[in-house]
C-alpha cells in the first residue's frame, strides 16, 4: 500500500510539471510576441528554454534546495538521463514518425533537413558534453578545475545561441496557439480579442513556473521515497524516470513536424536541447553536486549512459556527414541503444530485489 502510495505521488508530481511546461512553452511565445523579439529568440531560445525547463528544473530542486541524504543522486541522475533520452528515444520516436507517414512524402523516409544546421548542433553537443562528463573522472585534489570548466560550458551556450542567431536571424513563424490564460483577459486588444494583454502573459509564465517548480520539490522527494522502498539506487531511477516523464512528451512536437513535412523543426528540437542539457544543468552539478558529480562503483552505470549517448548521437550523424542525407530508419538505432541501456539497468535493479 506504501509503494501505490508513492507511485500515485510520482505521477502526480508527472501531471504538475508537464502542466506548468505547456503552460510555459505556450505563454513565453506570447511574451517574445508581445516584446516584439525576433522571431528566432522567440523559437530558438525562449521556446527551447521552456521545451528544456521541466527535466532542468529538477536537479535544480534536487542539487540546491532538496534535503534529503540522495538529493544530488537524483538530480545528477536527471541530468545524465536527459542527453540519454534524447539521443537515444527521441530519436526513435522521431524515426517511427517518419517511417509511419512516408507513404505521404515525396522522399519517402529521406528527411528535408538541413544538415549543416544539424550538424553544427552535434558538434556543440559533442564537445560540451564530453568536458562536463570528463570532469566526473577527475581525483578529487583536481576538483577546483570544475569551476572552470563550468565557466566554459556557459560561455559555449553562450557562443552556440549567438551563432544560431547570426546564421538564422529570422525564423518564419506560425500561428500561436491561443494562449491558455486568454479567459482572464476581460480586456483583451480591441481589434483583435485574440490578443491578450501583456499582464495576462506575464501571469500565465508565472503561474507555470509554479507548477513546475511545486512539481520538481514533490518528484525529488516521491523518487527518494520510492528508491529507498524497493531498495533502489535514487541516481538510476532518476535518470531512467525523470526523463521520459518530462522530456519525452515534449518532444513529440517533433512528431508533429515530421506530420507537416518539417523536419528540419522536427530534428531541430531534438539536436537544440541536447545541446542545452549538456551545457546548462551540467554547470548546476559541476558547481554544487560535489562527490555525485564524480564516477564510482555506485555511480558507474548512471555515467555509463553519457556512453551510450555519444554511441548513439555518432550511430545516427556520422552517415548523414558522410552521406549529406538522413533517414527516417536511421534514427530506429536510438531504440536498439535506449533498450541495451535499460537492460543493464534493470539487471542491477532484479539483483537488488
Amino acid at each position: 500500500m506504501e509503494l501505490l502510495g508513492e507511485l500515485g505521488l510520482l505521477a502526480v508530481a508527472f501531471v504538475v510539471i508537464l502542466l506548468g511546461a505547456e503552460l510555459f512553452t505556450n505563454g513565453i511565445e506570447w511574451f517574445g510576441r508581445k516584446l516584439e523579439l525576433a522571431e528566432g529568440a522567440v523559437g530558438s531560445v525562449l521556446a527551447a528554454v521552456g521545451t528544456a525547463l521541466p527535466e532542468t528544473m529538477i536537479p535544480v530542486i534536487a542539487i540546491l534546495f532538496a534535503t534529503g541524504d540522495a538529493s544530488d543522486a537524483v538530480g545528477v541522475g536527471a541530468i545524465l538521463g536527459a542527453p540519454f533520452m534524447l539521443s537515444t528515444l527521441a530519436m526513435f520516436v522521431t524515426g517511427v514518425a517518419v517511417l509511419a507517414v512516408r507513404g505521404r512524402r515525396v522522399d519517402g523516409d529521406r528527411m528535408l533537413v538541413d544538415t549543416t544546421v544539424l550538424g553544427h548542433d552535434i558538434r556543440y553537443f559533442a564537445v560540451a558534453y564530453a568536458l562536463a562528463v570528463g570532469t566526473a573522472f577527475l581525483p578529487p585534489e583536481l576538483s577546483p578545475v570544475r569551476f572552470l570548466v563550468a565557466l566554459v560550458l556557459l560561455g559555449i551556450y553562450a557562443w552556440y545561441v549567438k551563432g544560431h542567431f547570426e546564421a538564422d536571424p529570422s525564423v518564419d513563424a506560425e500561428d500561436l496557439a491561443p494562449l491558455r490564460f486568454r479567459r482572464l483577459d476581460s480586456r483583451a486588444h480591441r481589434e483583435d480579442p485574440s490578443v491578450p494583454r501583456l499582464r495576462i502573459v506575464n501571469l500565465q509564465v508565472l503561474a507555470a513556473l509554479a507548477c513546475i517548480v511545486g512539481g520538481a520539490y514533490l518528484f525529488v522527494d516521491s523518487v527518494q521515497a520510492l528508491a529507498s522502498s524497493i531498495g533502489a539506487d535514487e541516481a538510476l531511477l532518476a535518470l531512467v524516470i525523470a526523463p521520459i516523464a518530462t522530456e519525452l512528451p515534449e518532444k513529440f512536437n517533433s512528431v508533429i513536424w515530421v506530420r507537416q513535412g518539417k523536419d528540419t523543426l522536427a530534428m531541430g528540437n531534438i539536436t537544440g536541447a541536447m545541446v542545452f542539457q549538456s551545457t546548462i544543468p551540467t554547470v548546476i552539478a559541476l558547481l554544487f553536486a560535489g562527490s555525485a558529480w564524480a564516477v564510482s562503483e555506485d555511480s558507474l552505470l548512471a555515467f555509463a549512459s553519457a556512453g551510450i549517448a555519444f554511441l548513439s548521437t555518432a550511430a545516427v550523424f556520422v552517415p548523414m556527414a558522410r552521406t549529406g542525407e538522413l533517414r527516417g530508419r536511421r534514427l530506429l538505432v536510438g531504440g536498439v541503444f535506449y533498450l541495451a541501456y535499460l537492460g543493464l539497468v534493470l539487471a542491477q535493479l532484479s539483483g537488488r530485489f
